[in-house]
């Protein structure tokens, strides 16, 4: 049996094979010839301290012992060109995983996407980008693959009781991932690599008699006696199906506006806001790694940080190492930040949104829009930043150490965000509570990272869409929707997931929980 050994070695060691094996060699007290195979399990930074260490679970294999590399198989799928229908809104990764789920189940997933595939999409990126036009269906939160896809590509997540990691993992892997995101603390895909794994993961749909549908948004959902009957797309095109799961993602405010009329209970939900705050990266490495060079053997280094500021959460949020800040409108009239980074890292800055979690009570202001009160309190502060920008895709900015003293920034230097800035006193964006507790917070962050409060850094406003407004309550055990049949609200637009791997658990959670109502049913009339 192979030999598991938890080992904290430098950089140097880590990234070398054979000074690993001669260091585990050490360790065990064997030659490093009698060593056949060293795998990694587990790897980590550990920047605590003056001298970087990496943390490393290995699985060592020597005295010729046999080593056989795991290969990651797809699923057996299923050809389910002829099988009972169920309609998947929103190809994002719960709906993707959804599909994927429903095939293995036997089921065919009709799923339908208000945007482009992936690389239909980058025609749309450009033109927000470069002529400031937003398209409202084609964006970086609309499309194949959904906000995932053009946001990053970050797979870790907090969220391993809700199911099986690995298991979305190894399916990543299977489509083409590097497996280095089975090992690593923080697991990354990369921006640049993400839309081919997309498209993969839609042919193969597509190849078991799933159809996909692009370019299709719904504009109704038919619902009789409190039962899903399927969907009217904006063609006037009705899909009909008795199971349909809603996967629209957390800026999909037309379908929240559509539940709300159609009287289909949905609840206000809090959510975090705030700034988008770029840094040099060099300047996060010499913080982080204690050191004027970061070098070649380390990646570039990541933060995360939280403060408690008059009572309310003030954190990191997707914090992207050489990384860029992108346009994430969904509308004309609203300015909206975020950030992502290309697989290797690469860009000359570091951006993380730092943001101020809300509370229900802070949107009073919008009562009279019931369950859509907090995405109106969102949606003022973005038009806002749009009017301030000079009604373009510009963003209002401000030298961060400016900020805390109230102060118009002279000058903006050039920052990733591509549509350009405006120098803005960030008071103006947001309502007076935020301003206070982002200028306290700022102070706070620069004591417990000496050097991140700096006029170096620029703060991008706003970062709101962190997750949904809304959420759509469903039963926890059969996870349908509370008042109709058939309806499984899912992923971050629904309430029940934060990033893309808790979004596919999810998406494959609800494709189980229809699979298990049918084989009930069909138990039930036998």
């Amino acid at each position: 049996m192979p030999q598991e050994l938890l080992l904290q070695v430098s950089p140097e060691i880590a990234a070398n094979e054979l000074l690993l094996k001669d260091y585990i060699g050490k360790q065990i007290k064997v030659s490093p010839k009698e060593i056949q195979h060293v795998s990694i399990l587990k790897r980590s930074i550990d920047a605590r301290q003056k001298t970087i260490k990496i943390n490393l679970k290995v699985s060592v294999y020597s005295n010729n012992e046999p080593f056989q590399e795991t290969k990651f198989q797809l699923p057996e799928y299923k050809n389910v060109a002829t099988a009972q229908e169920v309609i998947v809104v929103g190809a994002g990764p719960a709906g993707l995983f959804a599909a994927l789920q429903l095939i293995e189940l036997g089921l065919k997933p009709v799923l339908i996407e208000r945007g482009k595939d992936v690389r239909g999409r980058r025609r749309d990126l450009k033109a927000i980008n470069v002529d400031h036009v937003v398209n409202e269906d084609s964006n970086y939160c609309f499309g194949e693959g959904g906000a995932g896809t053009y946001s990053d590509g970050k797979l870790y997540t907090r969220s391993k009781k809700r199911g099986d990691v690995t298991r979305i993992l190894e399916l990543f892997v299977a489509y083409g991932a590097t497996p280095d995101i089975l090992v690593d603390a923080h697991p990354h895909i990369g921006t640049n690599k993400l839309p081919q794994i997309i498209q993969d993961i839609r042919e193969k749909i597509i190849e078991c008699g799933g159809q996909v549908l692009f370019e299709t948004r719904v504009t109704d959902i038919l619902v009789k006696n409190n039962e899903v009957q399927g969907v009217v797309t904006q063609k006037g095109e009705s899909i009909l199906a008795n199971k349909m799961i809603l996967a629209t993602g957390h800026s999909a405010r037309d379908i929240f506006e559509l539940l709300d009329r159609k009287k289909i209970f949905i609840e206000a939900k809090s959510f975090a806001l705030g700034v988008r705050a770029e840094h040099p990266q060099s300047l996060i490495d010499s913080i982080q790694y204690s050191c004027d060079y970061r070098g070649e053997l380390l990646p570039p280094a990541p933060y995360s940080i939280v403060k408690q500021v008059g009572g309310r959460g003030m954190y990191s949020f997707c914090m992207c190492p050489g990384g860029v800040i992108a346009p994430c409108a969904t509308s004309p009239g609203e300015v909206v930040t975020n950030g992502w980074s290309p697989s290797k890292r690469d860009q000359a800055t570091a951006n993380s949104g730092i943001v101020i979690e809300l509370k229900l009570e802070d949107f009073k202001p919008y009562a009279k829009f019931g369950a859509l009160a907090g995405m109106e309190f969102q949606k003022s502060i973005e038009q806002k930043a749009w009017h301030l920008a000079g009604e373009t895709q510009k963003v209002p900015a401000q030298r961060m150490l400016d900020f805390t003293k109230n102060k118009v920034s002279a000058t903006i230097p050039k920052t990733s965000y591509v549509p350009g800035t405006t120098s803005v006193e960030m008071g103006q964006v947001f309502p007076g509570f935020l301003t206070q507790i982002l200028r306290e917070g700022f102070s706070e962050f620069g004591k417990s990272m000496k050097g991140y409060l700096t006029n170096e850094a620029i703060l991008h406003a706003p970062e709101s869409r962190t997750s949904s407004p809304v959420r759509i309550p469903r039963d926890p055990f059969t996870y349908e929707h509370l008042q109709i049949k058939g309806l499984y609200p899912c992923g971050e637009g629904a309430g029940y997931a934060g990033g893309i791997i808790s979004a596919a658990i999810d998406g494959e959670k609800c494709a189980l929980m229809i699979g298990e109502s049918l084989n009930k049913k069909t138990s039930n009339t036998k």
